[in-house]
């Protein structure tokens, strides 16, 4: 059976149900799906996912929360060029970098795995999102078929 992790950091509650609503969908296509805060995530673990996801809000003038960057080096010092993955968050377009984690982790993963889809959300997920977070989802297994 196909394994998948959503690693995962909030504050404020909006990631965590993006997190939550993305685990949802993976599991309905009968994927196997932790989702991990990213407090109990183990470097050491990476290779034991065909699909992660990291979902992360922006820190800032759009930087990584510093609780992501272990996640962020474990891709970086691990050979994972087979994982296909997805990067989403949300944020508040108010700020000049509207969810700019997201996109710096978009760029590091598009370099070092299998990147499949990214998505951004405006603050609390909405009803209209819910179709967003399925297409996610249907992006990773189309990328992760052509690899495998």
């Amino acid at each position: 059976m196909m394994k998948a992790a959503i690693i995962y950091t909030s504050v404020t509650g909006n990631t965590s149900t993006l997190a939550e609503i993305i685990g949802e969908k993976m599991s309905k296509h009968n994927i196997e799906t932790e989702l991990i805060p990213v407090d109990e995530f183990q470097p050491e673990r990476l290779h034991d996912y065909d699909i992660v996801t990291v979902g992360t809000y922006s820190w800032d003038n759009g930087d990584l929360p510093i609780e992501m960057e272990e996640v962020f080096e474990a891709f970086e010092d691990q050979e994972v060029k087979h994982i296909t993955t997805g990067v989403f968050g949300t944020g508040d377009s108010f700020y000049p970098y509207y969810c700019g984690a997201v996109d710096i982790f978009r760029d590091m993963l598009y370099v070092h795995t299998n990147l499949a889809v990214t998505l951004k959300v405006e603050l609390t997920p909405q009803e209209e999102d819910l179709h967003r977070c399925e297409k996610f989802c249907d992006r990773l297994l189309s990328e992760f078929a052509v690899v495998s």
